[in-house]
């Protein structure tokens, strides 16, 4: 994606103020039409809008649909959310590989909490085999100690 307008750039912030202050009405007017330009921040934002139902009508598959999209501009807060996503199964079919992936893809992208996640996953069996080694790997790589968690 190319560099922002200084307009865009604005209508960025300003949707993304209002999301932050739970203006989510006020946050979607400004943050769908950057969305639907492709812009990965306003398109993570719409779809937490719109998993959650906050300020519009929830449509899961819409929003699991969106997130990639901006999951796929390697965003790290869409790829652990839609890892989450696949995890449970909210908007898409329950996929522990899949989940894995976007884990990874996030863990990789600096967010530690991606890395606990696939750390919970392995310890507790949740969509991937149990294997505590591997749990112990993921939770040392989150910067926590291993042996409270396992």
């Amino acid at each position: 994606m190319s560099e922002l307008s200084d307009e865009k750039g604005m209508q960025l912030s300003s949707g993304v103020a209002a999301f932050e202050a739970k203006e989510f009405r006020r946050a979607w007017q400004m943050l769908e039409p950057l969305s639907d330009e492709g812009i990965a921040d306003a398109q993570y934002r719409c779809a937490i809008m719109i998993q959650n139902g906050l300020g519009v009508i929830a449509r899961p598959k819409q929003a699991a649909s969106l997130m990639r999209c901006a999951a796929e501009q390697n965003l790290g807060l869409a790829q652990h959310a839609l890892g989450v996503m696949y995890l449970f199964g909210e908007g898409v079919d329950k996929d522990g590989n899949e989940a894995t992936q976007w884990l990874e893809q996030a863990g990789a992208n600096g967010l530690a909490g991606a890395w606990s996640t696939l750390g919970m996953m392995y310890n507790e069996g949740e969509g991937v085999p149990k294997n505590v080694e591997m749990a112990r790997e993921y939770y040392a790589k989150a910067g926590f100690d291993p042996d409270e968690f396992t």
